[in-house]
């Protein structure tokens, strides 16, 4: 398993509860409320986690006022 820092291991962890549950859908304000986390702290790592995390894929989905992430288990 790769290296993950401890926020990283939270949105992850989040991710992956949210999408067993259904969700697919997120925004970076609503990760960061979630885990008490700013919206910039958890924007900056989805990027870095679409690349790093294998057991689901992260992909920037559409942009309005803020990037909506899709997310699946891979």
């Amino acid at each position: 398993m790769t290296d993950f820092t401890d926020e990283e291991r939270r949105i992850l962890e989040f991710l992956s509860d949210s999408v067993a549950k259904g969700e697919r859908y997120f925004r970076a304000k609503n990760i960061a409320e979630h885990l008490g986390l700013s919206s910039k702290q958890v924007g900056v790592r989805l990027p870095k986690l679409a690349e790093k995390a294998d057991e689901m894929d992260i992909e920037k989905w559409g942009r309005a006022r803020s990037t909506t992430w899709k997310v699946e288990p891979s």
